[in-house]
């Protein structure tokens, strides 16, 4: 393969400003990368020149020499930064110094180059610095969209299916209505909640969260309700249940179609008499609790089956607030991708990450059973994971999605075999720990030590590796 074609050109065609008071040197250069590189020209014969030609156009890279009479490449370089800072910007020279090379990188140059030149190779670092502002560009469009579009409350999006949902949760925030959060799984019904809370006259204090399903029964009722002391074995002391703590508050069940049927029976006078009554205490206690659940089952099918209380479903479901799929809002993928990535890239230092719009398209084809999670996991694995400071299709191979992609072992090894032998191995080790550790803390529920367990390593040396690729048991639970 010929240099010159390593990089896939766009489609559409980009504008290169080129500037040199050698007007060989700029019929060359037009005629070499209006047919190499499928972009359009712009030609300057100085400084101040090119200086008149930005006002009229918006080039996506300027390629510009450095010793011109009237305005030299390097304040040029400055000037084109003050005014577009996403212009990518190369330096030619046949006088070179490796001091002015190293002044012109740090002042926002993406390369630097000694003439004479390999034609291939400026056709290359075109390409790429081609690439690099269509990046750039799509980057801060995305973020702009965020930051005009975007719901307040954590929300990311402005597709009318979320615009409807968070409607709703902003009409009934600032009412005592208990609220049925419903919708598939990962697709932010604790987030709602939240929303409901943080936008009601309760703000002021903590809500109140039980995952429903990871408490054994008799453990539930006396986390709930609470206890006094000596009402069962091992009962030292009162205990304040979680109702108790939610006193003038909002108390969210989560998932709370597993909630054992005799709980439910006690949940529901909660609801209807709005008082608690600890295990071992005869009296009952008025509480002020706003009750919001929420479920990813089908509540109506486990009535039928006896499994769910149906007058406990009635005063659950005072308004119901059902959370949009990511297949009915997939206009709002690439501003949840964004989201993502600026908040991972922030998290494990890659400040100049971007994702190519390739792969950004191949991740709004996709189907995501798993919702908006499953979407930020993928992203957070290929932040954690990309060897390159661009995200490509072939970096998303690594998330496990059951559906067929357009990803396959070979675009992987050509990822990899553009590294040396000692970072492809590096990169294979780290890729290798980060699933390895990933796929057993999602088994245990983010608990490090059944963890470290099951794979025979110290929960210290297991938690090493965990810190070693940013990663946190948090994510998991």
């Amino acid at each position: 393969m010929n240099k010159s074609e390593s990089l896939p050109v766009p489609d559409d065609k980009q504008l290169v400003m080129l500037v040199d008071d050698e007007p060989d040197m700029l019929h060359m250069l037009k005629l070499v990368l209006s047919r190499q590189c499928n972009c359009d020209t712009i030609l300057a014969t100085s400084g101040r020149n090119a200086l008149k030609e930005l006002e009229k156009h918006k080039p996506d890279v300027v390629v510009t020499d450095i010793k011109m009479p009237d305005l030299d490449g390097l304040l040029l370089l400055k000037k084109i930064m003050e005014l577009d800072s996403t212009i990518s910007v190369i330096i030619m020279t046949g006088y070179g110094t490796i001091e002015m090379a190293v002044q012109a990188l740090k002042d926002g140059a993406y390369d630097f180059l000694q003439k004479p030149f390999d034609k291939d190779h400026i056709i290359r670092v075109v390409r790429h610095c081609l690439e690099r502002t269509r990046l750039l560009r799509d980057n801060y469009r995305l973020q702009e969209q965020l930051d005009d579009l975007a719901l307040p409350h954590s929300f990311v999006g402005q597709s009318p299916a979320l615009r409807k949902t968070f409607d709703l949760i902003a009409r009934i925030a600032d009412s005592d209505a208990t609220v049925l959060i419903r919708g598939e799984s990962g697709t932010g019904k604790e987030l709602a909640a939240r929303a409901l809370h943080d936008l009601s006259n309760r703000k002021q204090h903590r809500m109140i969260t039980v995952n429903c399903p990871a408490l054994p029964e008799q453990i539930l009722e006396s986390e709930l309700f609470g206890y006094c002391r000596g009402a069962f074995t091992g009962a030292t002391h009162d205990k304040k249940g979680l109702f108790l703590a939610a006193d003038k508050s909002t108390i969210l069940l989560d998932e709370v179609a597993d909630i054992p049927v005799a709980i439910q029976t006690k949940l529901l006078r909660v609801l209807q008499e709005k008082e608690i009554q600890p295990l071992g205490q005869n009296n009952t206690m008025k509480i002020d609790v706003r009750v919001v659940a929420s479920t990813n089952q089908d509540l109506e099918a486990k009535i039928v089956a006896g499994e769910f209380r149906a007058d406990l479903f009635y005063r659950l479901n005072v308004v119901t607030v059902t959370m949009p799929s990511l297949r009915d809002m997939r206009e709002d993928i690439p501003l949840l991708v964004h989201h993502f990535l600026e908040r991972y890239k922030s998290e494990h230092n890659r400040p100049d990450l971007m994702i190519e719009p390739e792969a950004l398209q191949m991740l709004c084809r996709q189907e995501w059973p798993g919702n908006v999670r499953e979407l930020e996991h993928t992203v957070k694995r290929a932040v954690l994971l990309a060897p390159a400071n661009i995200l490509r299709v072939a970096d998303f191979c690594q998330a496990e999605q059951k559906q067929e992609t357009s990803c396959s072992v070979e675009d992987r090894m050509e990822s990899l075999c553009k590294l040396s032998y000692n970072d492809a191995k590096a990169e294979i080790i780290r890729e290798f720990s980060i699933n390895y550790l990933t796929r057993l803390l999602s088994t245990h529920g983010g608990n490090v030590t059944a963890a470290a367990r099951e794979c025979g390593l110290e929960r210290q040396a297991f938690q090493r590796i965990m810190r070693r690729y940013g990663i946190t048991s948090n994510d998991f639970r």
